[in-house]
């Protein structure tokens, strides 16, 4: 009698994945080295840096290259060449793009921290990561980064740390990275990382996701908003450059040659304001954003030139979607994450459904399965675990043990997202599958009762989650932000739902009234959050 069948071996499938996006063109063997060296994309296009303060720094992609190589320079001769990993934390601000493209020219690994982390988090991350050289501003708002220098101390990988700003003793200042000397081209591959970058962690440590030289350029040249021309603001641009949505963000337009706009942080009337004196065509963000712009006093006649407004995997109350439309704005969803930025999305010009009802088509080179709990493909429309395969896609974490559980045995990536496909191909995420809520053995999708609570005319912002319960094991809790003025009970939430023909199993039973939802960087709601403060496990 024969054994189980022998599970394919993972590391020989990724070679088949990488050859057969060479051989489809998403490939190449050019590198960030490449890209970043040769001359500027097009006309000399330029880049804004806002602040709330109203101060304003301009600079152009040709000024960034050219220092970004003196700062490529200076590196290499302070010991950084192909394989070394550094880390930049700083918010959106000129440096950035500037010490980006430069780790990158230097060959080394470049290594994004989210400007808001903490000392324990930053260290955990130079830590793990073997950080050689660490780039960080002095001070951020009320953070005095300088402070925390002392805490790093005893990392043996760590030799330097660069301060934009003033530069305490025993440290580099961000001006000794201006060099005269002759930039010199490091060796460097393709297919080696070119990216290392770390996840939220808000459940667990974080994650180092690995990204080459390839499949970070695949994500930066087929990613949504790439399209325009030289004289064309393709991007008002909030996310921080610490997350992969703003890693792209800095990249996109010294590869494509665009202006783009970018906010120190986010502030609403100071987007619309951004949109109307540099004349965005398009933005992106979460519901939250499109929300807090919309709020704006007087914002549709300074959103006249904004046309297309980005949300990724999120789906957006109709009574924002009617009032973005009234003011001349398409909304699209897309759908990605750390370690596949952009693998599907919507368009501007398609139908008010697609748009919105779907996160969109796969992007070219992506292909999407969607897996019942025994791995099986599920009919068009049945839900199930999405898993994917895309020239995009990171190549393992940095701690190779946690790739076991990220791939299936045939080398597709695990989301750990539930979602459906329709007869077009297009994607609809419905939930986190640690999300679901479980009761009586009943799997409810969080974002399906989400949606209905989003209709309810007092909620303002709701999340739901599931909260222990003695006889049912779980059941549906709805947290939520309430609009001005307005009072909720859950007998007249329940009646909501009741109305709505979702299956009363589905309706909130426990609620709960809070001011505002704990957030991430990005905006996303922090649900492990709102389940350790109002529903921890008895």
């Amino acid at each position: 009698m024969s054994g189980p069948p022998t599970p394919p071996d993972r590391a020989a499938v990724a070679r088949e994945l990488v050859e057969q996006w060479y051989r489809e063109g998403h490939y190449s063997d050019r590198t960030w080295v490449d890209v970043l060296d040769e001359g500027s994309p097009g006309p000399d296009a330029s880049l804004v840096y806002a602040a709330a303060d109203g101060s304003r720094t301009v600079t152009s992609i040709v000024e960034i290259r050219h220092a970004a190589k003196r700062a490529a320079a200076a590196l290499r001769g302070l010991g950084v060449g192909p394989g070394d990993t550094v880390a930049v934390q700083l918010p959106n601000r000129v440096e950035a793009p500037v010490a980006y493209a430069a780790v990158l020219l230097a060959g080394a690994v470049l290594v994004p921290i989210v400007h808001i982390y903490g000392p324990n988090e930053v260290r955990f991350i130079l830590e793990q990561s073997g950080t050689k050289l660490l780039i960080q501003p002095d001070r951020w708002r009320t953070a005095e980064y300088r402070d925390r220098i002392e805490g790093y101390s005893g990392l043996p990988a760590l030799r330097h740390v660069v301060i934009v700003g003033d530069a305490p003793a025993g440290t580099l200042a961000w001006a000794d990275l201006s060099t005269s000397e002759e930039y010199v081209r490091p060796t460097v591959r393709a297919d080696d990382i070119a990216l290392l970058i770390y996840t939220s962690g808000t459940t667990a440590a974080p994650k180092g996701v690995q990204h080459s030289h390839n499949s970070l350029l695949a994500e930066v040249r087929s990613a949504p908003g790439a399209s325009g021309g030289p004289d064309d603001v393709v991007q008002l641009v909030s996310f921080p450059p610490g997350h992969i949505a703003g890693v792209s963000s800095v990249l996109r337009p010294l590869v494509h040659g665009h202006s783009a706009v970018y906010m120190k942080s986010w502030d609403p009337a100071l987007a619309a304001e951004l949109i109307s004196q540099y004349r965005v065509t398009a933005t992106s963000g979460t519901p939250f954003h499109l929300a807090g712009l919309m709020d704006v006093d007087g914002v549709t006649d300074k959103l006249a030139t904004l046309s297309d407004f980005l949300i990724g995997a999120a789906t957006v109350p109709e009574g924002l979607v009617r009032r973005a439309a009234l003011a001349g704005i398409s909304t699209f969803r897309c759908y990605g994450s750390t370690e596949h930025p952009t693998a599907t999305s919507g368009r501007a010009g398609e139908a008010e459904a697609e748009r919105l009802g779907t996160d969109g088509a796969p992007m070219p080179g992506v292909r999407v399965r969607i897996l019942d709990g025994r791995g099986v493909d599920v009919p068009v429309g049945v839900c199930g675990e999405v898993v994917l395969q895309g020239p995009d896609q990171f190549v393992g974490y940095r701690d190779a043990a946690l790739d076991v559980n990220a791939f299936t045995d045939d080398g597709w990536m695990r989301t750990g997202d539930l979602g459906h496909l329709d007869a077009a191909g297009r994607l609809t995420i419905t939930d986190r599958i640690k999300d679901v809520v479980i009761r009586a053995g009943e799997t409810i999708s969080s974002g399906q009762v989400e949606d209905v609570l989003a209709t309810h005319p007092a909620v303002a912002e709701g999340a739901v989650v599931a909260a222990p319960d003695t006889r049912y094991g779980e059941v549906v809790a709805a947290v939520v932000v309430l609009e001005p003025g307005a009072l909720l009970g859950l007998d007249e939430l329940r009646a909501h739902f009741a109305e709505s023909g979702l299956a009363r199993q589905k309706t909130p039973e426990r609620l709960v009234i809070v001011d505002a939802l704990p957030r991430a960087a990005l905006g996303k709601v922090r649900k492990a959050d709102l389940r350790a403060a109002h529903f921890p496990l008895e």
